[in-house]
């Protein structure tokens, strides 16, 4: 009887150990995430800007420029 509870018990903190680990590397990833994020939002905030300045265009040239050659 009593190995089975110690049996049950080692199973438990291993599965508990297990699930720390998980844990901690979703909680990373999460944590990668969101300064991926916050960097996204930083660069389309300053895109946005860029834009509604009036500020350098983003394109340099004409409609023609960008016909392919067998046009």
């Amino acid at each position: 009887m009593q190995t089975t509870i110690e049996h049950r018990v080692v199973e438990l903190e291993t599965k508990c150990a297990y699930q720390e680990d998980a844990l901690q590397v979703l909680s990373d990833a999460l944590a990668r995430q969101q300064r991926d994020i916050e960097q996204l939002q930083l660069l389309c905030r300053q895109l946005q800007e860029r834009i509604t300045s009036g500020g350098e265009p983003l394109f340099q040239g004409t409609a023609q420029d960008n016909i392919p050659p067998h046009w």
